[in-house]
């Protein structure tokens, strides 16, 4: 069993301690009947979000966007995306968070810009364009027949090649998502400086921090190779090791955290496609100066099949325990910091995912899935819905519901006469798609879940009858109260909760993710039953210690699993989980 080491004062931090809640604005509150989500909306439920417990306020992208992916394709970083408000409602939105104690973090989306960003308007419109080298150009490949090629046999994420051909100046550019979604060229100084004043320029205006966007993709090989062939039946290869930590991601990273420094500001990125546990702690190492934490992807890539997201993979407990004791442990003993979520916009439902969403199951498996994640060490994320446990779409959702690029660009790719394949790639779309997290924030029983007054943007989950925000606001007992009081009790013991070790416990046992926490301040124990059916678990001889004047004080169900000892067999109730001190 892992002991604590003594909590070093120097490297306590109120991002550490914090909590955040993340806001789809499009599908949080429509203020004005248009079907789509706005800033105003976010601003009539400031005292929602403040009674759940969170400290800081996280919006997806706001910024002026053609919404080919839904704001990760900006066209001005200093005006607002016209339907969600003005920048006098940020301010709005700045103030009402400040005056109840919270924080606004706002996302940055800086690897690319929309191909409408007048950088890029003035790029395509010559070769000698001064904005030319904001973006990444290259010449064409020809083969022994005289056909053109793109540089190299890179994928887009989004399908196909990640080379667009410009007709006019017979070059391509690069775009690792979608075609009008131009990759910057971080290897000129000119694009950096302009993005540190885009960073300035919303700390100034009173935002508190970023997350920051594939931020771990701003650096390329230089000489842009070939990627070698992992997928047989394409042209196109994921090139990532070309891309997810090039040779100059940490001098750009440090200039980033120097700016933020300065502000004493949050700041959590995203590093999709890295695995090695001593690159991610270049970016977050407490003393590094470049990243307090990062969103990595082992554990939400946990289901994806060996032909990637859209195929169906088999997880079994055991790999998240192997996932989540890696990351706890590794952070602890290195002065790292982990961003836990199990949720987000990109993420599907995690009681869908992860447990079971049957309406007598839903929450008890919001609540357990709680208890796994909020007592971890590291800043909890907790994505909106979440905390009502809002699942999956309903299962006879067909692809014209759907709005994702993600998803629509997949579907479009299947042969038309493979109609098993379009079958077997629904079914993953309900489970892994990105619209799960998508559909309307349900806030009661009225039409359109409270949303808007009008038709939403994407189809409301049919559900809102039964679960929404009013009724769980009024119930004690709800999931709603549950996160409430996990996040209440990460800060009434954080030197334990967000600053203690961590340690497996029965790590073996198929159905139950147990572990302890420990710090000189005291021990807990956290146990989580993943299984919809009662499951016998032997309370192990290693956590004899903390049992002896310990208790349930948090559980999922009443009365809870107090009295227990050591080598004693209990029987978990389904979903059951309790949080024990």
């Amino acid at each position: 069993m892992q002991m604590p080491h003594k909590i070093d004062n120097r490297k306590r931090a109120w991002w550490k301690e914090s909590s955040v809640y993340q806001i789809y604005p499009a599908s949080f509150k429509d203020s004005n009947g248009d079907g789509i989500g706005d800033l105003k909306g976010i601003l009539s439920q400031l005292d929602y979000i403040q009674k759940l417990g969170v400290d800081i306020v996280w919006l997806n992208p706001i910024f002026k966007s053609p919404q080919i992916d839904m704001g990760y394709d900006i066209s001005d970083y200093y005006s607002i995306h016209e339907p969600y408000g003005t920048i006098d409602d940020v301010d709005a939105l700045i103030q009402g968070l400040h005056y109840r104690g919270m924080k606004l973090v706002l996302d940055l989306v800086v690897n690319h810009t929309s191909d409408q960003h007048p950088w890029f308007v003035n790029a395509r419109s010559s070769p000698s364009s001064e904005y030319r080298d904001f973006y990444i150009w290259k010449k064409p490949r020809y083969d022994e027949n005289g056909q053109r090629h793109p540089p190299n046999n890179w994928a887009s994420y989004f399908g196909g090649s990640a080379w667009e051909y410009d007709e006019p100046s017979g070059e391509y550019y690069l775009h690792l998502f979608a075609k009008e979604q131009p990759d910057l060229n971080w290897e000129n100084p000119r694009v950096r400086e302009e993005v540190y004043k885009i960073i300035r320029f919303w700390l100034d205006r009173g935002a508190d921090g970023y997350r920051m966007d594939v931020i771990n993709f701003i650096s390329k090989h230089p000489d842009f190779p070939d990627a070698p062939i992992k997928n047989a039946a394409s042209k196109w290869q994921n090139a990532s090791e070309y891309y997810s930590h090039g040779p100059r991601l940490h001098e750009y990273l440090h200039d980033i955290g120097m700016i933020l420094k300065e502000y004493d500001a949050f700041s959590v990125g995203e590093m999709p496609e890295v695995k090695d546990t001593n690159e991610i702690l270049k970016a977050v190492g407490f003393d590094r100066e470049e990243l307090n934490m990062i969103f990595h992807f082992e554990l939400v890539d946990i289901d994806h099949g060996p032909g990637g997201k859209f195929t169906a993979g088999n997880w079994q407990l055991g790999d998240m325990k192997r996932i989540v004791s890696k990351w706890q442990t590794f952070m602890y003993e290195n002065d790292g910091w982990n961003a836990l979520y199990l949720e987000n916009h990109d993420q599907p439902r995690s009681i869908s995912r992860f447990a079971s969403d049957l309406p007598e199951h839903r929450v008890l498996s919001a609540k357990m899935l709680a208890t796994f994640l909020g007592f971890q060490s590291g800043t909890v994320f907790v994505y909106q819905g979440q905390e009502l446990g809002m699942p999956n779409v309903p299962w006879d959702w067909t692809i014209e519901k759907y709005r994702d690029i993600e998803t629509l660009n997949h579907w479009k790719e299947i042969p038309g006469t493979q109609t098993s394949l379009h079958e077997a790639s629904l079914r993953e779309y309900r489970l892994k798609g990105r619209d799960n997290a998508r559909t309307p924030m349900q806030w009661d029983t009225s039409p359109n879940a409270g949303f808007s007054t009008s038709d939403p943007w994407i189809p409301v989950h049919e559900d809102f009858h039964t679960l929404n925000a009013a009724m769980q606001v009024k119930d004690p007992e709800s999931a709603y109260h549950y996160w409430s009081r996990v996040l209440s009790l990460r800060k009434k013991f954080k030197d334990i909760i967000v600053y203690g070790s961590f340690a497996l416990v029965s790590p073996e046992h198929p159905e139950v993710f147990a572990y302890v926490r420990r710090s000189e301040d005291g021990n807990a124990l956290v146990v989580c039953n993943f299984s919809p059916r009662p499951v016998q678990w032997t309370v192990p001889e290693d956590v004899s210690d903390l049992l002896k004047e310990g208790r349930v004080v948090l559980s999922n169900y009443s009365p809870s699993c107090d009295g227990l000892r050591a080598g004693q067999s209990v029987t978990l109730r389904p979903l059951e989980a309790f949080f024990w001190l």
